[in-house]
């Protein structure tokens, strides 16, 4: 039987959309690794992503033989009609011996506590927890032992929620922003008619379509036009709220949210002085490069941080290579900072 490392003082939680993927994160020094099945269960479902149970024993494997963890992402919601597909996962999850599961639906916990009450289980951001009373909430009912904060918390709410709460808390620390509370989107579900909350994908596939006009290259999202792209102007993948919309009479621009991506390097000491436990790293859709490049500057990070937070500094060669594989290639604190609060 697998015995789990001791928890480091700030546990780095690395993305795996993929075996290869997995293999990168832990070979860069990632104590733990999360991954999904390939379906509705988990809120990456995309195609050429994710897990089937071979690549997952096999990641555990390779895992575990480097005293690493791995996490299974279920964190979408159960559908009326099929509940067993969700369940059976969770029963799946067990059999492999994942380290944790991390859920969103009330009902799935309650399944997970009756017949695996030993299964560790954590709250996923998809769960909309932003306050210790929600929190504590589902400690009290479920036996959660850890929740994911949405990004949308200042640094003085987050630390507010832990001071309340015996429930470990993670943050994510890098990667795609999500300017919505996590959970309560409906951007994609009124346009697309598929939530990410219940079949697993923003902006599923199918509904994506790519266009060269006299205008430039258009980006479209179930027939609306998303974005249009001057020559030679990096296109994003299409989604709503990083659309760029007709504001007034003479404007367009990101008037929801701006392509960038949320890097914390310079919060370490404050995140690892209120209590954080975990630093999360978005991004199960990227390649292994990326997660190899992310992790092996975050582990750095962090180890320069539990030595000396009183000394530490983000290196400029760090912020350099993660500004090369972020979103726009530019970066922001995002809700952490906010000047006039």
């Amino acid at each position: 039987m697998h015995t789990a490392p001791q928890s480091p003082a700030l546990e780095l939680v690395c993305p795996a959309g993929s075996l290869p993927a997995l293999k990168s994160a832990v070979d860069q020094g990632a104590n733990c690794v999360y991954l999904g099945l390939r379906d509705a269960t988990n809120a990456r479902n995309f195609a050429g992503l994710n897990f089937d149970t071979q690549a997952i024993a096999q990641g555990i494997a390779y895992a575990h033989h480097r005293h690493a963890k791995v996490f299974m992402a279920l964190n979408t919601y159960p559908q009326a009609a099929k509940p067993e597909l969700w369940r059976s996962a969770l029963d799946q999850a067990v059999e492999l011996g994942v380290d944790a599961v991390i859920l969103a639906d009330p009902g799935l916990m309650l399944y997970a506590n009756r017949h695996h009450p030993r299964l560790r289980l954590h709250l996923s951001v998809q769960g909309s927890a932003t306050n210790f009373d929600a929190i504590n909430f589902y400690r009290e009912q479920f036996g959660i032992v850890r929740a994911v904060l949405p990004r949308v918390l200042s640094l003085t709410q987050v630390q507010q929620v832990i001071e309340k709460t015996e429930v470990e808390i993670e943050v994510f620390g890098f990667g795609s922003l999500c300017v919505m509370v996590e959970g309560r989107c409906a951007l994609s579900s009124y346009v697309t008619g598929e939530s990410p909350n219940t079949h697993g994908v923003c902006s599923p596939p199918k509904a994506v379509r790519w266009a060269e006009t006299p205008q430039g290259r258009e980006s479209r999202l179930n027939g609306v036009l998303i974005d249009r792209y001057a020559p030679g102007e990096n296109a994003g993948y299409p989604t709503l709220c990083k659309g760029r919309f007709d504001v007034g009479t003479d404007e367009n621009y990101y008037a929801i949210e701006e392509p960038t991506s949320l890097n914390t390097l310079e919060l370490l000491p404050q995140l690892l002085a209120m209590g954080v436990k975990a630093i999360k790293i978005e991004g199960r859709q990227r390649s292994p490069a990326y997660v190899a490049q992310v992790t092996q500057v975050w582990r750095e990070a962090i180890d320069h941080c539990l030595a000396n937070p009183h000394r530490y500094a983000p290196k400029p060669v760090w912020m350099h290579a993660l500004d090369q594989v972020a979103e726009g290639q530019q970066h922001t604190l995002g809700a952490y900072h906010r000047p006039w609060k």
